[in-house]
């Protein structure tokens, strides 16, 4: 999810469950989650396997071979990671609460839900009317899966979510480092003022990981998608707000095997991203 000014997209519905789209600068983001799981997929020993991902890029009249010329493998390594920490603490939650709401905030062509449902669960994909609608054309769901389409600033989504008895828990994925830090904390406050007892995990960048993000979105010469909001350590956090509870963070690849056929130079982007805690996976309770 981006600001709301930079996610109006052309798209053109050419059939059925098809789309021709035509993306600029910021906007390609949205797809680059997607093709990264679909692509990672189709490997000999995926981290995750995301069919899903790759039968809606199937259907997506696009050259995807762009955003490869734009954006080096360790971006396809950092979404696919990303998809894989959120899917082992769904999956850790709902063993516990098998009738828990999920939500997923900022959801774009997410399909995390395909991966993690246990046949119980009520999925929330919360984002901008322009996102939704491409979802709703582009990605069949079941009476379980909810479609809220606002802003994730704008309170009046909370009221949606009306299966909260059985836990919620909400995953936000690439979304809160574009914004500043008096809006996350925002966000934050009307989080655990409308959800009590939720839980939401997020990733998260340091000083320095926000300064390397930013020096590779501007070599893809995007000029308006600027991450905003740094954080290393998440006790912070709690400072912001006591309600805010850590329950775990950790750097991005802890876990995560270092694959021969990536190359050197990509194990010590890994290692060194871990080192020094450049990206990391909050967890917090509220």
């Amino acid at each position: 999810m981006m600001p709301s000014s930079d996610r109006t997209m052309p798209v053109e519905l050419t059939g059925q469950g098809t789309a021709r789209i035509k993306l600029q600068g910021v906007q390609e983001s949205l797809l680059m989650p997607l093709w990264s799981r679909a692509k990672m997929t189709k490997q000999n020993s995926p981290l995750i396997s995301d069919l899903k991902a790759a039968e809606i890029v199937s259907r997506i009249d696009y050259d995807f071979s762009d955003l490869d010329k734009k954006f080096p493998f360790r971006n396809d390594l950092l979404n696919v990671v990303r998809a894989k920490h959120f899917d082992a603490k769904i999956r850790s939650f709902i063993i516990k609460h098998p009738r828990a709401s999920v939500i997923n905030i900022g959801a774009g062509l997410d399909t995390t839900f395909s991966r993690i449902d246990n046949g119980l669960i009520q999925w929330y994909d919360l984002d901008l009317p322009d996102v939704m609608e491409l979802r709703r054309h582009l990605i069949s769901e079941n009476d379980r899966v909810h479609p809220i389409s606002n802003s994730m600033f704008d309170p009046v989504w909370y009221k949606c979510v009306d299966r909260t008895g059985e836990g919620v828990f909400a995953i936000s994925g690439g979304v809160l480092f574009y914004f500043g830090e008096s809006q996350v904390k925002s966000f934050l406050s009307a989080f655990a003022d409308n959800l009590p007892g939720a839980e939401i995990v997020f990733d998260a960048l340091s000083r320095l990981g926000a300064f390397l993000a930013n020096r590779t979105i501007r070599k893809t010469g995007i000029k308006k998608a600027v991450v905003r909001w740094a954080l290393k350590d998440a006790s912070i956090v709690s400072r912001w707000d006591k309600r805010l509870q850590v329950v775990d963070q950790f750097p991005f690849f802890r876990g995560i095997p270092r694959d021969p056929s990536w190359g050197r130079g990509t194990r010590v982007f890994m290692d060194g991203t871990d080192k020094y805690r450049v990206s990391n996976i909050v967890h917090l309770r509220v």
